[in-house]
């Protein structure tokens, strides 16, 4: 017998229910073999298009002739809403940069100020005694930055728990008496250096350049989320998180967790760095204020009122905080309060009152911050519409 028409063999080929043709030995199924994305992978894609989205929107702000009272000193487009709105994008991407330390890695560091103090001085005094130019000199000071925190971490990762935050501490409280002192002569001691305008590029001087500061402040925010976001989403950042919840695991799983906190902890000193330098044009000079206790704190405060581990929670915490910190002195004299007794609007109008309130009812009650409730919210809703 011969072969059928279409087969190589002496079987026939099957026939397809019409009785035309040939069907194959192995029906494919359209999508069988493509892999459904994961909740995670989707939750990254929303997560990068809202981003983008903001991203965008804080970009166009500065068109934006739109009043936006007690938050904002006037007009979105103004020079002074901008300053405002610049102070709290640096303070958003200095959190970030602490949430890698506190957030995903689990350090109660105080030490983070140094950081970004040390940038913001280093910067206007290589500018003033060395005569280099901004750019160079913020390079120089955000090296330096690195050094110093590799250098403080080495030291002070030798401790853990509390012993670890108090010996950061005792290196912020050592600097911020250094600049106070002022035993040099060259930190200007309580009144701090003016900005060395010679120095800074004329894309960035004057007033009617705030603009270009607040969209320098704006990309410092972008570049640390992105930053820092695709150093957690890494194997090495998974090990921050491992560490974070179980330092005695990890060791135990063959991986020496000194190192990997003394990575973080660099990380997060050159970006707070990178910070330091941006504030300086910012505010046009250094205070010592940004490198003693109190920020130290701050930051603390920011990254709590946010939402630790929660990038975005953290820049959201960091926004927050510098528009309190700069809005509620003024509520005092614009007449917003009036209405209120009088000893309650001296309370009110104090930044620290009303953000050392904040965190006791976050961590009281909201231990997770803004970001952790919105999660929490969602996740609600998402049962709740759920057969």
């Amino acid at each position: 017998m011969t072969a059928g028409p279409g087969t190589g063999s002496g079987t026939s080929a099957p026939a397809t229910p019409s009785g035309h043709g040939t069907v194959p030995t192995e029906p494919q199924h359209a999508g069988r073999d493509i892999p459904l994305p994961s909740p995670e992978h989707r939750a990254r894609g929303l997560g990068t298009v809202l981003g983008i989205a903001v991203a965008v929107i804080f970009a166009l702000l500065p068109f934006v002739d739109v009043d936006v009272p007690v938050i904002l000193p006037g007009l979105l487009s103004s020079p002074g809403a901008l300053q405002v709105l610049a102070i709290g994008l640096v303070f958003a991407g200095v959190a970030m940069s602490y949430d890698v330390v506190f957030g995903y890695t689990g350090l109660l560091s105080f030490g983070h100020a140094l950081f970004f103090g040390v940038a913001v001085y280093g910067t206007n005094l290589l500018m003033v005694h060395a005569g280099w130019g901004f750019g160079v000199s913020a390079l120089a000071a955000v090296l330096l930055s690195a050094t110093t925190a590799a250098l403080v971490g080495a030291v002070a990762l030798r401790a853990r728990g509390i012993a670890f935050a108090m010996v950061t501490l005792a290196f912020v409280e050592a600097f911020a008496i250094f600049l106070i002192t002022d035993p040099l002569g060259i930190t200007g001691g309580e009144d701090g250096l003016a900005l060395a305008r010679d120095g800074v590029p004329d894309l960035f001087r004057g007033v009617l350049n705030t603009r270009n500061l607040y969209w320098l402040a704006l990309a410092f925010a972008v570049v640390t989320y992105l930053v820092v976001r695709q150093c957690t989403a890494s194997s090495g950042g998974r090990v921050w998180q491992a560490v974070r919840e179980n330092e005695d695991r990890v060791e135990l799983l063959g991986i020496r967790p000194y190192p990997v906190k003394l990575l973080a902890f660099v990380v997060g000193g050159t970006l707070a760095g990178v910070g330091g330098c941006v504030y300086l044009l910012v505010v046009r000079g250094a205070n010592p204020d940004v490198a003693g206790a109190d920020f130290a704190l701050a930051l603390l405060i920011m990254v709590v009122l946010g939402g630790s581990g929660r990038l975005w929670g953290a820049a959201l915490g960091g926004l927050i905080y510098g528009l309190l910190t700069l809005r509620l002195p003024a509520l005092s004299t614009s007449g917003v309060l009036d209405g209120l007794p009088e000893w309650l609007e001296n309370v009110v109008a104090e930044p620290l009152f009303v953000l050392g309130t904040l965190f006791v009812l976050l961590v009281l009650f909201v231990p997770q911050g803004i970001a952790g409730s919105v999660e929490r919210v969602r996740a609600a809703l998402v049962r709740r519409s759920s057969p």
